[in-house]
């Protein structure tokens, strides 16, 4: 056990810091989140949840142009995580997203890069959307109407008949983000404080900061993402996720930071224009 596992907070227990205490004190890391590539449903306008659906041609696409980009992050634009190989990759377990953390990890291999073994994570599901599974939004507005439009205004109150809560997800994200920090706290330097938190400021940076990758869906991420940053589920529609896009979140000392949210891959020729919108459409309208 390191000296960080040692010295964390029970659950539960929120120290005067505010630290969340899923994160280890003094953890210095970089999580990257990338969201799956498009898959048939998306194309067909249904709601996905935890229903199995394949990636179409062009969400492999995607997810290869995602990949190239990580396996050179500082190629221009650069992305802020570190150039060295991930500590962990992680992912949902549905075929969407451990097809899109294959190609990612191929991706990588090509470039040079180390490349742990994919961990699949139950934590990391997509939310279950119950009866709306499967359906089109029109479907789901002429059946479940009322229940619809409150899931949309009200996230952390009402969600799909037979599907899971807001509160439930975030019981199974924190305890699969509290088992993946602490790996990579394991070992680890603490990181401290007593050093420039804003950007632009020359100051020395964490020696050989590990990063893990995280492959999942956008619902999940943004539960992801409300429980880092010490938000209520009411923020869930705060955050958005694009397909394939990469999302980092930097851990300075224990504090969660979000360093950049939806970078996206060069698209080849405009061909992601149209799902870009359409990932858009799908999202304004609650759709999983």
């Amino acid at each position: 056990m390191s000296s960080l596992d040692r010295e964390r907070p029970l659950a539960g227990d929120v120290p005067a810091s505010g630290v969340a205490p899923l994160i280890p004190p003094g953890l210095d890391a970089v999580l990257v989140l990338v969201r799956h590539g498009e898959t048939e449903f998306i194309v067909d306008g249904r709601f996905q949840g935890q229903t199995e659906t394949p990636l179409t041609l062009r969400g492999e696409r995607q997810i290869r142009s995602a990949g190239l980009r990580l396996a050179h992050p500082h190629d221009d634009p650069p992305l802020p995580i570190p150039e060295t190989a991930p500590f962990l990759i992680a992912h949902s377990p549905l075929a969407r997203t451990r097809r899109s953390a294959e190609l990612i990890a191929e991706a990588l291999v090509t470039a040079g890069r180390a490349v742990p073994p994919l961990r699949p994570e139950p934590g990391l599901l997509e939310i279950a959307q119950g009866e709306w599974e499967g359906l089109t939004d029109r479907e789901i507005s002429e059946r479940f109407g009322d229940a619809l439009g409150n899931w949309r205004r009200w996230p952390g109150q009402a969600h799909a008949r037979g599907g899971e809560s807001l509160d439930d997800v975030r019981t199974r994200v924190e305890g699969t983000l509290t088992d993946l920090l602490a790996d990579l706290a394991e070992g680890g330097k603490r990181g401290t404080f007593d050093r420039n938190q804003v950007l632009g400021y020359a100051d020395d940076a964490p020696e050989e900061q590990r990063w893990a990758l995280l492959v999942g869906h956008g619902g999940v991420f943004r539960v992801v993402l409300c429980v880092l940053l010490g938000l209520t589920m009411e923020h869930f529609w705060n955050f958005d996720f694009g397909l394939a896009a990469i999302s980092v979140i930097e851990i300075r000392s224990g504090r969660a930071v979000l360093r950049g949210l939806n970078f996206e891959a060069p698209a080849g020729g405009g061909d992601d224009l149209p799902s870009r919108r359409q990932d858009a459409e799908r999202n304004a309208k609650g759709a999983l």
